[in-house]
Order: C-alpha cells, then sequence, then structure tokens
C-alpha cells in the first residue's frame, strides 16, 4: 500500500498547479523568465510562480522577470493549459487541454497568434507536448444514477437509494452556523433570520412555494459570497444555533463504492449534481422534499462555492479516473468542499434554533486570486455543442476501434 500511495503522490505532483516548495530551486536551474513570455496572461502567470532573483535570464537577459526552472514551465503549463481550458458543460467538466512527456515535438494545438511563439517555448523548455484531451463521458455527466435523476420517470428509486446510502448527522447545541441577510426591514429583529418570506420562494436550490428553507453556513465568506452582496448593500449577520438536536442528511460526505465505476457512481453523480447550476434545483428540491417526509429536519450539502472558495481543481482526475475513486485521495477530497446547511420549514418559527447575536457586516476589502487561460483554442466546446461533441467523439472511438480491429485481423490471416 505504501508503494501505491507513493506512485498516486507523485503523479498529483505532476498534475499540480503553483507548489510554492519550487520555488527552493538553486537559481543556476534558472532557465526561462516571465518576461520571456509575449501572452500577457501566461507572464503574470509566470510572475505568481516564478522566483525572485536579479540574476539574468539564460533567455531574455531580463533582469527584472521572475525565473523558472525547467519544472516550473510545466506548472506554468498545468496552470494555464489545463486548469486554464476546464470545460463546464451542464454537469461535470473536464480540460479540453492536456500535456506529457510521450507528446513531446508532436503538439497538436492551435492557438491565438501571439500565443504561438508562447507555445513553442514551454514546449521545448519543459521537453513536453501538448495536445486535445479526449474526456471520459462520466467527465461530462454520462453517468447511470445521473441520468436517472434528470428523467422523471426514474428519478425516485435514486433519491431514495441517496436517503439510504448518505449518513445521518446530528446538528447540535454545541454548533453554531451563520445566515446572511442584504437589507433586512428590520435588522435587529430575530424573525427577520428566519426562511424567506413566500414571495421569495422558489428561486433557490432547494425551497419550493409551498416548502421555506432556511440556508446557512459555518463559513461566513461562503456565506457572503452565496448572497451575491455589492458595495451598496447593508449586510448583516445572525449567529443561529440549535435549541435541541437536528437530524440532517449529509451529501457532503464522500461515498466509497465497491464494485462500480465512475459510470454508475451515485458519490460522484452527487458531487456533479451540487456544482451544477439552475437547472439542476428542480432534482435538488426534490431530495429534499423526500428527505423532510423521512423526517429529516434538513440537509447538509456541498456549496456551489466550494472549489472557489478552497481554491482548488473542480472534476480532478489521475490518469482519467475521479480522485474520488482512489481510497488514499479521500481527505484530499473531503478537504475540497464547504459544507453548507438547509433546514426545512421556519426553524425559528417553530423555536428549533436560537439567534445568539447578530451583526452587521463592513466589507472593507474584496481581493481576487487569479490565474489566466488562452482564450482561444480548435477545441473549444460550449454547452450548446455539447451533443455534436459527442457524436464526433463517438465516431472517432468507433472508427479507431474497426481500425484496430482490421489490423489485427490482416495479422492473423497472415499467420
Amino acid at each position: 500500500m505504501a508503494n501505491f500511495e507513493e506512485a498516486i503522490k507523485h503523479v498529483m505532483a505532476k498534475q499540480r498547479g503553483y507548489m510554492p516548495v519550487v520555488k527552493t530551486k538553486k537559481s543556476k536551474d534558472n532557465i526561462l523568465c516571465s518576461n520571456c513570455f509575449k501572452d500577457e496572461g501566461l507572464r503574470i502567470n509566470a510572475e505568481i510562480i516564478g522566483i525572485t532573483n536579479k540574476k539574468k535570464c539564460p533567455k531574455c537577459n531580463s533582469t527584472t522577470g521572475k525565473k523558472l526552472t525547467k519544472e516550473l514551465v510545466r506548472d506554468l503549463c498545468y496552470i494555464f493549459f489545463v486548469r486554464g481550458t476546464i470545460e463546464r458543460p451542464a454537469y461535470g467538466g473536464f480540460p479540453l487541454i492536456e500535456f506529457n512527456e510521450q507528446h513531446y515535438n508532436q503538439s497538436e494545438i492551435n492557438v491565438s497568434p501571439w500565443l504561438t511563439k508562447d507555445v513553442e517555448l514551454i514546449e521545448q523548455i519543459g521537453e513536453i507536448g501538448l495536445f486535445y484531451y479526449g474526456p471520459r463521458f462520466w467527465m461530462f455527466g454520462e453517468i447511470e444514477p445521473l441520468k436517472s435523476l434528470q428523467n422523471d420517470s426514474e428519478r425516485n428509486e435514486i433519491i431514495e437509494s441517496i436517503l439510504r446510502t448518505y449518513p445521518v448527522r446530528e446538528l447540535t447545541s454545541e454548533q453554531y452556523f451563520y445566515r446572511i441577510r442584504i437589507n433586512p426591514g428590520i435588522p435587529h429583529e430575530n424573525s427577520e433570520y428566519d426562511s424567506a418570506p413566500e414571495t421569495f420562494l422558489g428561486k433557490g436550490r432547494f425551497d419550493k412555494k409551498s416548502f421555506p428553507i432556511l440556508y446557512g453556513s459555518q463559513d461566513l465568506e461562503v456565506c457572503i459570497h452565496e448572497c451575491r452582496v455589492t458595495a451598496e448593500d447593508n449586510v448583516y449577520v445572525s449567529k443561529l444555533r440549535p435549541l435541541d438536536n437536528l437530524k440532517l442528511l449529509d451529501l457532503t460526505e464522500h461515498i466509497e463504492e465497491e464494485g462500480v465505476t465512475e459510470f454508475e457512481s451515485i458519490d460522484i453523480a452527487i458531487h456533479f449534481l451540487f456544482l451544477a447550476g439552475k437547472h439542476s434545483y428542480e432534482i435538488c428540491r426534490e431530495i429534499a422534499y423526500k428527505a423532510f417526509e423521512k423526517g429529516f429536519d434538513g440537509i447538509i450539502y456541498p456549496s456551489y462555492f466550494s472549489y472557489l472558495r478552497t481554491g482548488k481543481i473542480p472534476f480532478e482526475t489521475v490518469y482519467g479516473m475521479s480522485i474520488r475513486r482512489i481510497p488514499v485521495l479521500k481527505d484530499k477530497v473531503k478537504n475540497q468542499v464547504i459544507p453548507d446547511v438547509a433546514l426545512f420549514g421556519r426553524p425559528l418559527l417553530e423555536n428549533k434554533l436560537l439567534v445568539e447575536c447578530i451583526n452587521r457586516v463592513v466589507i472593507n476589502r474584496v481581493q481576487y486570486d487569479i490565474t489566466f487561460g488562452p482564450a482561444y483554442h480548435t477545441a473549444y466546446v460550449d454547452n450548446k455543442n455539447m451533443d455534436k461533441y459527442k457524436e464526433d467523439y463517438n465516431a472517432k472511438t468507433t472508427a479507431a476501434l474497426e481500425k484496430l480491429i482490421h489490423k489485427n485481423k490482416k495479422n492473423t490471416d497472415k499467420k
């Protein structure tokens, strides 16, 4: 097992983004600098991860650019071309471009004119080749439980399976969470922090006109971001605590499934569901209502903004396998999720919660942690063209298979 764990860590290191430890490389290993690049996004990415020193760059003679080793050039390629091209179809996601050593001097990608020389530089110094990635179908939602959730006649069976599979958690009186309100009528009134009034119901992930939901989180910054706060808003936060233990369905749990692939995984189906936008709300509402009927007080669920909060890489894989399928990476998977809380009904009115205190929130500064990716490449696919993409991918796969069968038949005939 130890050898397997080390192998996984080695692969993950190869697929990493910015790793500060690489900055300890000695300056004699410097090969390029950030000023070697013409593309502005690529140059800024290189500045973010590069080594600070005043020695001349061996390539462009600049003394002001951040220096890059061969490993940092590969990191730069990963940040810009892999993470920077992650495509988000209706469900799931995948990078459109990948790279490896096997494609060295055999690169396949076409990019904007100002990026061409930069790509050549990265490939030669990094000794790598870039190519268009052919994702496995599960990466864009071809997962049987997820497809069943989108089918009205099959949805109920999968929801029942979800309710049986995911664990029950208790939210105790020792725990608390936050609820944000924007421009409340009477900010210091406890009732302002209950579930939304009827006129606003039916717009969130779980609530319906006849089914109010109180949303909150133990992560205050996630609360603020989820409320789409602007500079003009008066923002208030309440600290809420259960009066008695509340029974919650925990959909943030990483479920280990035996004998199934990504294509049959409920775990990955739920993971994709909560990273999807408003088109997934109908499914989420039915899951919530079924949980309510089963006697749950609410749901713990992954925040849609988990990856923005943690800075982790969504839909991460190792050789095409979801890291959610690799037991030794369970802690890594769990650390990528920010849990939110959805409580059914009106828990303040029903005396299930205590408002411990209320404060005004003063937002002094907002800071973005950003990197860049290419604006154009010929693999660009939007959601409208996803069906066509699947057809083309199927056709290419079938053609390659038929070619292989024909080749094997010819070899057999010769024998």
